[in-house]
């Protein structure tokens, strides 16, 4: 199990490579560790890099809570924006950041 952390200020991006490839498509878990502040001493989960179905780049899954109703599985999204809708964006470039940091330190 290969991992890498990456830090911007008082949060640390831990990405953990899935060398098995199981499930398919599935590259990376990530992790968001906290260094300081109310939050400091625990770490959110959840994360998840992909390839893309077709190739065309990456994505990333936020943590999300799964449950159903009349038999259809859904999700609700426990990352959810303030006011920005875009602020998830922020994260999910940040958790791409740190994955690329842990594909050029496994090709060292």
């Amino acid at each position: 199990m290969a991992t890498t952390a990456t830090t911007t200020s008082n949060l640390t991006g831990k990405v953990i490579m899935n060398e098995r490839g199981n499930p398919l498509g599935k590259l990376a878990d990530a992790e968001l560790h906290f260094a300081a502040g109310p939050l400091e001493g625990l770490k959110l989960i959840g994360f998840a890099i992909w390839e893309r179905r077709g190739g065309g780049g990456r994505n990333v899954t936020l943590p999300a809570w799964q449950y159903a109703i009349n038999g259809e599985q859904r999700s609700f999204a426990l990352l959810r924006p303030i006011v920005d809708l875009h602020a998830r964006d922020n994260v999910r470039d940040a958790i791409l950041a740190a994955y690329d940091e842990a594909v050029a330190a496994a090709a060292q």
